[in-house]
């Protein structure tokens, strides 16, 4: 593909989505940093309302791009999920679409299906003719900052590298060298947990995708949105769409995530285990914690791992439900 730089020409347009009840349009607002010729970026961040650095690091990007020579097109949808966003919740309001409540488990959507599964459909076709997606989340403060690729393709591979986050991730099903560099994904296609998560419906596409896990969600984290803009810079200059080198990238750990969830059995006060924390490489059966009655102090469940591995997760959080995450754990890969 030819390269050509040119100063940013920036617009922006509201997308409707959908249309409430009440005759209340659903948009977003979409940017469009436009260079000379090259390729198409597509990123995106808050596709669960309380993700918020990602839109932070976008709002970083922006200020860079407006004054920089690029070569291509970035396309860039700094609140995904309004819905959620405007109710401080993680995902969509039940009373909007009880049926897809989920914004990550429908794409590429459905123009003819419930509300969630039309919206996406909508942000889908900004998507289907780019050449990579960054799809920008933030976990909470007990999980590893990472970036997720597509197993089987090179190209996600080294965009993830490149965003320069100390570990990556990729499903079970990846291997730890991929063949031909042209892979698209497949092999994780057909895996029930992965299904609707855009990353997926990227890679049916042909599309190479990335996934970074900012940190701290909820609230503004400065140093989590200054790794976010560095990371798209970073992919942006790998890409060969700015005039500048990639910042250096740190040693880096790769996981292989098999969905390696560890929930809870019983209801209660969760008590984690204080020598235990995120980044901890863990056999099987190494205590997390214990979950207790808060009435009768009754200990209701010890918690503990099932499989060996490195804990990329962990809540802290003291109320829990039985069925509830408490940590995962992926395997080096």
């Amino acid at each position: 593909m030819s390269m050509e730089y040119e100063t940013v020409t920036h617009t922006t347009a509201e997308r409707r989505l959908a249309r409430l009840p009440s005759g209340t349009d659903v948009a977003v607002t979409v940017h469009r940093y436009d260079g000379g010729a090259g390729p198409t970026a597509y990123v995106q961040a808050a596709q669960h309302g309380i993700e918020l650095n990602g839109t932070a690091a976008l709002r970083r990007l922006h200020h860079h791009l407006l004054t920089a020579d690029l070569a291509g097109t970035v396309i860039a949808v700094p609140v995904v999920n309004s819905l959620a966003f405007d109710h401080g919740l993680y995902v969509t309001p039940q009373a909007v679409d009880a049926v897809n409540s989920n914004c990550n488990r429908v794409w590429p959507g459905d123009e003819a299906g419930t509300l969630q599964e039309r919206i996406v459909a909508q942000l889908w076709e900004l998507i289907e003719s780019t050449d990579v997606v960054i799809d920008l989340h933030t976990g909470t403060p007990d999980m590893l900052e990472h970036v997720r690729f597509q197993p089987g393709n090179r190209k996600s591979r080294t965009l993830a590298a490149m965003f320069g986050a100390d570990y990556l991730l990729t499903d079970a099903t990846s291997d730890d060298e991929p063949d031909d560099g042209t892979g698209d994904g497949d092999a994780a296609d057909d895996d029930e947990p992965y299904q609707g998560k855009l990353r997926t419906a990227a890679a049916r596409a042909g599309i190479p995708a990335i996934v970074p896990e900012l940190s701290n969600s909820r609230q503004i984290d400065h140093d989590a949105a200054h790794r976010g803009v560095r990371g798209l810079r970073n992919v942006l200059g790998e890409l060969g769409m700015l005039r500048e080198e990639p910042a250096p990238t740190p040693s880096q750990t790769i996981l292989r995530d098999d969905e390696g969830r560890i929930g809870t059995d019983a209801s209660g006060l969760f008590e984690p285990n204080p020598e235990v924390t995120v980044g901890d490489r863990v056999s099987a059966g190494t205590e997390l914690g214990t979950v207790y009655c808060p009435s009768t102090f009754e200990e209701r469940q010890c918690v503990t791992t099932t499989d060996a591995g490195v804990i990329y997760s962990l809540t802290r959080e003291s109320v829990v439900t039985a069925g509830e995450k408490v940590a995962c754990i992926a395997e080096r890969a």
